[in-house]
């Protein structure tokens, strides 16, 4: 290595002033490191919007069979992705089944929800609101076990209240993996993975502000008491809007029992011991007459008989269900399984293929004008109204087609690929949160007369609940700090993209079932090691603040994180480490699939081609000396690639 860079001293000079004239604008690695990296500036914006260049024949030269045929081609690409769209909310649909089977009945939602003990701590009722949605993947399923548990008595509006701020966290995980399917293009996968994690840090800094406000004050149970009992709401039938159209495939593949569900979360002892795969769809109640065996006396016709008719309901079958596990002997678990299989592959070939979809629709004109629209706002001084504007689009939206994460999970590609930015990303996404309240506070208005001002409270807390954040990381764009924060980690993810699935394991995963597990252990053990660690993160945050805007304000030794070891303080560690690990993987992964028939005849090629250059260089002195430089360079080379592993 040494010997290389004393030959190369004299000429090394020359070149490097020739490079600096031919490569303006370009950063030139240091001469020690014995070679050139020509790396483009940006000097650009990265979160500004990609220019989508129409890369095809412009529409004006293109003669009448074209125009035909590119519009024919247009509209069978509009007609695919609306049928992988339909497809992916129905896989959706189907995960919701497969993991409710999956959960089986001594473990099912009603189970948590039942632990009165735990639920009687928030934190605890927060983190089983996220891990049951996490589980069911639909927060409108998880909201109407509650909701429906509250309209039973089961639950009180104080202890339902952290459960369902839990069940909005929980239903942001499904956008954040469908960002992970753009993690290809780094560029991309910075701004789709920053347009899902908004969703995320919106809910998750709400909770954090709400949850001890109502814990101390009561906040959202005390506003929407009052607001029931200030208007007088009849009931009424929820919506069924999207389910009219997907439950035509959906229920021709699995349909659960409802009744059997409701009633494990209702804590029925015999809906444990039915399958909540359903197997007759119609069924009729007979009133019959039939004997009743009765204690006393009075009752008896004889010694030993003592009986009464009584008029007793009787449920008949009359037609089985038509889907494809209605005959089927396997268990729950194993459907659920099999379900959650299918599910799955489903999921991330629709979405896969609506991004590259998307990618080829939205080119030239019509890319231009839909960007133009969704991210234009309006002249001054009524700017301020497009972003309200847009939270009323996602809350409609998302009415239409009763599912937050549907919509959400639409709309990232949409930032990834550039048509929409993350300015405009972030008012879409609280109007889902909006609109997804809607359809559980009509459905909470279908309950029973006596049963309705409960229901439709705890509905209430969900509506409150978002409205309050949209108050406080909405109106003033300082306290926009979920779009900052989201940038942060996309620039982040950007650069280690495999910490994007160390994001999503540890905040919807690890935290939770570390602060139920320490909720469990009692409040002493959840305020002795919560407060320490809350209080050690505010220090951090508030030094890094420090650090950046105000650092005379800290001691010379807190101006920077130097003194901790570089592990601690940047993820270039950690970083490499995950690249030898994946580069030892594919090493194993490529001598496992080499045979040692094409090695050895490899090594005796380059045995015979040495031993050419030899004899040429023993020939030639000059090609000796040229010979010497190459392979001199190709250590140095070698010695690059094991520094930087």
């Amino acid at each position: 290595y040494a010997i290389y860079h004393k030959h190369q001293n004299n000429t090394k000079d020359n070149q490097d002033e020739k490079y600096e004239k031919k490569t303006k604008g370009y950063v030139k690695a240091s001469p020690a490191h014995s070679t050139l990296a020509l790396v483009e500036q940006d000097s650009e914006d990265p979160w500004d919007l990609p220019e989508l260049k129409d890369t095809g024949v412009p529409w004006s030269a293109l003669d009448t069979k074209g125009k035909v045929l590119r519009v024919l081609v247009s509209v069978l690409k509009f007609i695919i992705l609306l049928g992988l769209l339909y497809m992916f909310i129905c896989s959706l649909d189907i995960l919701s089944s497969a993991f409710q089977l999956v959960g089986g009945k001594r473990r099912a939602a009603g189970d948590i929800f039942q632990e009165n003990s735990i639920l009687s701590n928030p934190l605890a009722g927060l983190v089983i609101g996220v891990l049951v949605t996490l589980l069911v993947q639909s927060s409108s399923t998880s909201s109407s076990i509650v909701v429906s548990m509250v309209s039973s008595g089961i639950l009180t509006v104080q202890v339902a209240v952290p459960i369902i701020m839990g069940t909005n966290i929980g239903t942001s995980v499904t956008n954040t993996l469908v960002a992970m399917t753009q993690a290809g293009d780094r560029s991309t996968f910075r701004r789709a993975f920053a347009g899902a994690t908004v969703h995320d840090f919106f809910n998750w800094l709400s909770v954090l502000v709400l949850l001890p406000l109502e814990v101390a004050s009561g906040y959202l149970y005390r506003v929407t008491k009052l607001i029931i009992e200030s208007f007088q709401i009849e009931s009424g039938e929820a919506p069924d809007l999207l389910n009219v159209i997907t439950d035509v495939l959906t229920e021709a593949i699995i349909q659960l029992d409802e009744s059997v569900i409701g009633g494990i979360a209702s804590g029925d002892s015999d809906a444990r011991n039915k399958s909540m795969i359903k197997i007759w769809c119609q069924t009729a109640n007979e009133t019959i007459l039939q004997n009743v065996t009765v204690p006393g006396v009075e009752n008896c016709t004889f010694p030993t008989l003592c009986w009464v008719v009584k008029n007793m309901s009787v449920m008949s079958n009359i037609k089985k269900c038509n889907h494809l596990f209605v005959n089927t002997n396997l268990p729950d678990l194993a459907v659920g399984l099999i379900l959650l299989a299918l599910s799955l592959l489903v999921l991330c070939s629709c979405l896969v293929c609506i991004v590259k979809l998307l990618n080829s629709m939205l080119k030239g004109q019509v890319a231009s004008v839909i960007k133009k629209i969704l991210n234009t706002d309006f002249p001054f001084p009524f700017g301020w109204v497009t972003g309200y504007i847009a939270i009323v689009v996602g809350a409609g939206m998302t009415f239409i087609v009763q599912s937050s994460s549907v919509f959400t999970s639409a709309i990232t590609p949409l930032v990834g690929i550039g048509v929409i930015s993350i300015e405009r990303a972030y008012p879409l996404s609280l109007g889902s949160n909006i609109g997804t309240t809607t359809t559980a506070i009509l459905a909470a208005m279908a309950s029973p007369g006596d049963r309705l001002g409960n229901a439709l409270q705890i509905a209430l807390v969900h509506f409150l609940f978002n409205i309050s954040g949209i108050i406080l990381w909405y109106p003033i764009p300082f306290t926009r700090f979920p779009i900052r924060m989201a940038k942060s980690l996309g620039n982040i993810t950007a650069s280690y993209r495999w910490f994007a699935a160390v994001y999503i394991i540890l905040c919807f995963f690890v935290l939770p079932l570390l602060v139920f597990s320490l909720s469990l252990a009692g409040w002493q053990v959840l305020v002795g090691v919560g407060v320490p660690l809350v209080v050690m993160l505010i220090v951090v945050v508030v030094i890094n603040v420090l650090q950046k805007r105000k650092p005379g304000f800290l001691p010379a030794g807190l101006r920077s994180w130097d003194f901790l070891p570089l592990w601690a303080h940047s993820l270039d560690p950690w970083d490499k480490v995950v690249v030898a690990f994946t580069a030892k993987c594919c090493c194993c992964c490529k001598c496992c699939q080499g045979s040692n028939d094409d090695q050895g005849h490899e090594d005796q090629e380059s045995v015979e081609q040495s031993t050419e250059m030899r004899k040429a260089a023993y020939d030639n002195p000059a090609m000796a000396v040229e010979k010497e430089v190459e392979d001199e360079t190709k250590i140095e080379l070698d010695i690059i690639k094991v520094a930087k592993l």
